[in-house]
C-alpha cells in the first residue's frame, strides 16, 4: 500500500473520532488540556492498536467478529448517545445539563472501542492481502487519529457559545446514534 492510500485509509478511520471529537467539544468547550490529550491518545491508540489486533489474528477470527462488530459498534454508541439523549430532556432548564465527562476513562475507552471496530476489520484485511509494510500502517492510522480528534476538538470548542449546553446534548446524542447506524448499515 503507497503513501496515498494509506493517508487517505487512516483519514477515513479517523472520521468517526472527528465526529465524537466535536460533540465532545461543543459539551465540554473548557475541558483541562491535559483531558483533550487522554481523549485525543486514547483515539489514537485504538485506532492504531485495532488494526494491529487485526492483523495479528488475521483470517481465523474474521468471520465471527467481521460480523458481530458493527452490532457492538452500534449498542455502545446507541447507549452513550441515548444516556445523552435522556439526560438532555431530564434536566430543568435553570440547572446545569450532565453532559457525557471524558474526565472518565471508561467513558473514553468505550468511546475509544465504538470508533475503532472498523480499524479491527482493516487490520484483517492487511493480513489477507499480506500487506509488507504493516507497521507503518498502524503508525500511520493511529497518529492520523490522535491528530483529527486533538484537533477537532480545539476547534469546535472555540465555536461553541457557553449556553448551547441543552442542545449541544441532544445533537451530540443524535450524531453517537447516527455513528453507530453507520457503521451497523455499511
Amino acid at each position: 500500500m503507497g503513501w496515498i492510500e494509506l493517508i487517505l485509509l487512516s483519514l477515513s478511520l479517523a472520521m468517526d473520532c472527528f465526529a465524537i471529537s466535536c460533540v465532545v467539544g461543543m459539551l465540554q468547550p473548557a475541558l483541562d488540556r491535559r483531558y483533550v490529550l487522554r481523549f485525543s491518545i486514547a483515539f489514537g491508540v485504538f485506532q492504531g492498536g485495532m488494526p494491529l489486533i487485526g492483523w495479528l489474528f488475521g483470517e481465523s477470527l474474521l468471520g465471527p467478529l467481521e460480523k458481530a462488530g458493527p452490532y457492538i459498534a452500534f449498542a455502545i454508541l446507541a447507549f452513550i448517545g441515548g444516556k445523552m439523549l435522556v439526560e438532555s430532556f431530564k434536566k430543568e432548564d435553570d440547572e446545569q445539563p450532565e453532559h457525557l465527562d471524558v474526565t472518565r476513562w471508561k467513558n473514553v475507552i468505550l468511546l475509544a472501542v465504538a470508533t475503532s471496530i472498523d480499524a479491527l476489520a482493516v487490520g484483517f484485511s492487511f493480513a489477507m492481502i499480506h500487506e509488507e509494510h504493516v507497521t507503518r500502517a498502524f503508525l500511520t492510522i493511529g497518529i492520523t487519529s490522535f491528530l483529527v480528534s486533538f484537533l477537532a476538538y480545539s476547534f469546535v470548542r472555540r465555536l461553541t457559545h457557553p449556553k448551547i449546553g441543552k442542545y449541544a446534548e441532544i445533537v451530540g446524542g443524535i450524531v453517537l446514534i447516527l455513528i453507530g447506524l453507520k457503521i451497523l448499515l455499511l
